[in-house]
């Protein structure tokens, strides 16, 4: 009998194993009957004629039923689908996969491979001095409170926001403004199929009060007036391999309830998507990244926290050209944080296309307020950001807000593959480009044979030393050593963040196909901070960046 019973469970166990997960595309939707007006919500309509989208596009028809009950019949399991594709995504033996590979209706059936990459994870306790600078600081650096003095609050912005759980979000303080007014308008778990999202990884809960979450009167992020779709379609401490396709489908349903903003602080990577294949156009999500552009909503994504790690870069769906990609700053340097993912995309476009404190105070249940990192929370800062700005001129379209939001940030035009062009600034979309600022910080000294950069009198500022302490502090917890900083004092918590202006000389090197081979951030020690022999550069293009100043050269 314990024979019996072992290879019973050895057949059990090879079965379960040699199934693994498609894509099943299908040829067509003939025939299909679709009506727009009753399938989305006005607001996705609205946008739709915005945009000059079709309302009746091939992409929003559903897809064949009978084809849908022919792979039923056939597969192991089905585990959903998506319009946009006209596919199913499902798992199968290697005997079912030969019968649906058979079918006349089936166009491509694609195997699919990923893992999660989380860009990282009391509601009024006490909070110390340097958590009271760096909740301020994560505003400040992007000059918010322009915003909420100008009325600019995200309001009649619909934001969704894919990620893997929401917990306390229907019961803390920190959401009682979003939620007094009714604005969380629907909420899916794509993991379960129901609506309740309110449970599981409190990943989602930090991102939401980066975006919109209030502290007393104290913003944590800048859109605390817009409304919200809440979607679930991760498992922290089970993994499995129905992420990629459960946020194809959240993102379908943030474009049928009428989403402008998406967020997705989630990444993907594995061991057979290699770093070749981050070029916005292999990944799945990545094609619905962009697609999801072309009908209008922003996109916007975290770089990812691979910058110190093995893979490096960006994952999916970072590497989408038409998705907003958001990287990490050191709040304690004013620079890349170490484990920001790097750019640019496998076929050398820019990533990330901005960048925000990746050291945040957010909220998490059980902890309130706190300090925590990733770029997890760099992407939600950006996309409250983007509310408050689309608020300022709703007769922007999406890609315009987008190229917008980089024009604002602080280094642009200036930009590279660590920083992208920089933290955006509200007072870009808040005051007249005519009465902005305008100053020259260095100048460019040109002789026969040499080009020297000149820091000007007015602007020559010897900064502080940034210095980390990497050694444990006295009566510390062990498992906080690895995530302190350098503090004012070594018997508080009090911190002291870079402000916005610090005093780095930046400067790349472009090449003629229109990519960067370096780029360098230096500090400003000396006021001839640059020399370059013209001889050794034929052919190159320069562009510097000081304080608020930008100027390119091409060296002949």
């Amino acid at each position: 009998m314990r024979i019996v019973l072992i290879l019973f469970s050895f057949l059990l166990f090879n079965a379960n194993f040699s199934q693994e997960k498609y894509w099943v595309y299908l040829t067509d939707k003939e025939g299909v009957e679709f009506n727009p007006h009753t399938y989305f919500d006005q607001k996705a309509i609205n946008r739709r004629i915005k945009n000059n989208v079709p309302l009746n596009h091939i992409t929003d028809r559903p897809l064949r039923t009978d084809y849908q009950k022919k792979i039923t019949s056939i597969a192991e399991s089905i585990c959903g689908d998506t319009r946009w594709f006209n596919a199913i995504a499902c798992k199968l033996t290697p005997q079912q996969l030969i019968e649906i590979r058979k079918l006349t209706f089936v166009k491509e059936v694609a195997a699919m491979s990923t893992s999660t990459v989380f860009a990282d994870g009391n509601d009024y306790k006490e909070l110390h001095k340097g958590e009271y600078d760096l909740l301020e600081g994560q505003i400040a650096s992007m000059h918010g409170k322009q915003f909420t003095k100008n009325g600019l609050t995200g309001k009649g912005i619909r934001i969704c926001i894919i990620d893997a759980g929401f917990p306390n979000v229907n019961t803390s303080s920190i959401y009682k403004h979003i939620r007094d007014n009714n604005r969380i308008l629907k909420t899916w778990d794509f993991k379960k199929n129901k609506p309740d999202i309110y449970r599981y990884s409190s990943h989602g809960s930090t991102v939401l009060s980066c975006i919109a979450g209030k502290r007393n009167e104290i913003f944590i992020g800048l859109a605390i007036d817009s409304e919200f779709l809440l979607a679930r379609t991760e498992r922290i401490m089970y993994e499995g391999d129905s992420e990629e396709e459960d946020w194809l489908m959240a993102i379908e349903w943030a474009d049928k309830n009428g989403a402008d903003i998406v967020n997705s602080s989630l990444g993907y990577t594995s061991a057979r998507h290699f770093i070749e294949d981050m070029n916005g156009e292999t990944c799945i999500i990545s094609k619905a990244g962009n697609l999801a552009a072309r009908k209008g909503m922003l996109v916007i994504n975290a770089a990812g926290n691979d910058g110190d790690g093995n893979w490096k870069y960006i994952g999916a769906p970072a590497d989408a050209d038409s998705v907003l990609s958001v990287g990490g700053i050191n709040p304690w340097t004013g620079l890349h944080t170490a484990f920001s993912s790097y750019g640019p995309t496998a076929d050398h476009r820019l990533k990330p296309n901005l960048s925000a404190f990746g050291h945040v105070m957010g909220y998490s249940p059980g902890v309130g307020v706190h300090e925590t990192q990733g770029t997890s929370f760099s992407s939600p800062l950006v996309a409250g950001f983007a509310a408050c700005a689309w608020q300022s001129d709703t007769s922007l379209t999406n890609m315009q807000l987008f190229k917008k939001l980089e024009e604002s940030a602080n280094l642009h035009p200036y930009f590279d593959y660590a920083h992208g062009y920089g933290i955006p600034q509200a007072t870009y979309f808040t005051e007249a480009l005519g009465e902005m600022e305008e100053m020259e910080t260095f100048t460019i000294d040109e002789s026969e044979s040499l080009i020297q950069i000149l820091i000007k009198d007015d602007y020559f500022t010897i900064e502080d030393k940034i210095v980390f302490d990497y050694f444990p502090y006295p009566f510390k917890k062990l498992y906080l050593i690895p995530w302190l900083h350098l503090q004012d004092s070594y018997s508080t918590l009090d911190s002291n963040i870079k402000k916005s202006g610090a005093g780095y000389f930046y400067y790349h090197i472009e090449n003629d196909a229109g990519y960067l081979d370096e780029y360098f951030v230096l500090s400003v020690y000396e006021k001839s901070i640059l020399r370059i022999r013209k001889s050794e550069n034929i052919g190159k293009t320069y562009r510097f960046h000081y304080k608020g100043t930008s100027k390119t050269i091409t060296i002949e």
